[in-house]
């Protein structure tokens, strides 16, 4: 099982793609949104690049990423099943699951943006954001530390993250409403 290592780092690769993907999309959902709101020709102009920008790391990083990053990880269970009797693996299948929830959700969100429907405020997309982060932080912990119990120190972790940024949100955003250009 030489290419054991290989197949790894081909995983490791494309998670890290499509992570970054997950994270950049939703940045542009935020600029999609304020753009609908601007006026004509401002709003047209602007429309037009971030739906390109959007379609372009959408279908040409994100899925292509998470569908290699899925044959990968499919690839090592095969190779190495023992893993899967492992508690920390159960969890970590979990958070994929949530994971893979996230993204068909941003899916819906990319496409509703593409037709012009604009459900969310751009606010709610900065905190959509930080879902990925949240997911990543939970999946590092547990490959990293390969227990199921020692992982909720991993989760305490995030929730002190997600304090961090929401405290971090607002303040944005206070700088935000009193400078626009901030």
């Amino acid at each position: 099982m030489e290419y054991y290592n290989y197949i790894k780092s081909f995983h490791l690769i494309f998670v890290i793609t499509w992570f970054a993907g997950l994270f950049y999309i939703p940045r542009l959902f935020v600029y999609q949104i304020e753009a609908f709101h601007k006026p004509s020709p401002e709003k047209e102009i602007l429309g037009k690049q971030l739906k390109l920008m959007s379609k372009r790391l959408w279908f040409i990083i994100t899925w292509p990423s998470a569908v290699l990053a899925t044959v990968f990880a499919i690839w090592l269970m095969i190779l190495q099943p023992l893993w899967l009797e492992e508690p920390w693996m159960h969890v970590k299948l979990g958070f994929v699951a949530l994971l893979i929830i996230y993204h068909l959700k941003t899916h819906q969100y990319y496409k509703q943006l593409q037709n012009d429907v604009v459900k969310k405020t751009s606010s709610f997309m900065r905190i959509w954001n930080e879902g990925a982060t949240f997911i990543l932080f939970a999946v590092v912990f547990l490959v990293i530390l390969k227990s199921a119990i020692n992982w909720v120190w991993g989760v305490v972790g995030i929730i002190v993250l997600g304090i961090l940024i929401m405290l971090g949100f607002k303040v944005y955003k206070n700088i935000r409403d009193k400078n626009p250009e901030a």
